[in-house]
């Protein structure tokens, strides 16, 4: 599985330490927006840099944004976190809605870094660039 995340967002970067954290078993792979390989990923799934208000999970040759990537990843982390699954049965329209207003927001309420995040020695071979 690869996240695809905006680098330069302290939200999505929080969001990038807290899966290292709770995923021991490594499933879960990283590119930032910013990178060669993130911005492959996004043209193979038809989306673009500018302007991007998304998360973007990819597992094999399915991918996933908003709303239904984060309860995708989630999953994968297993238990306690599989029971965020609960979050599919609220209706798309409005999950998506709420995390649209977070993406368009992000910089503003979290900020935002100059430069992407670098990972650790421990972590940087879980990242594709």
């Amino acid at each position: 599985m690869i996240v695809v995340f905006d680098g330069q967002c302290l939200l999505c970067n929080g969001w990038v330490q807290f899966l290292l954290r709770h995923d021991p078993a490594q499933r879960i792979r990283f590119a930032s927006i910013q990178s060669a390989v993130g911005q492959q990923l996004l043209a193979q799934a038809g989306l673009k840099v500018d302007g991007l208000q998304t998360l973007l999970v990819i597992d094999g040759d399915r991918s996933w944004q908003h709303t239904a990537a984060i309860l995708r990843v989630l999953h994968t982390l297993g238990w306690p976190w599989r029971l965020a699954w609960v979050g599919w049965l609220v209706p798309a329209p409005l999950r998506d809605a709420l995390y649209r207003w977070v993406a368009r927001n992000r910089y503003r309420i979290w900020g935002r870094s100059d430069t992407c995040m670098v990972p650790s020695p421990e972590t940087a071979a879980r990242f594709l660039d």
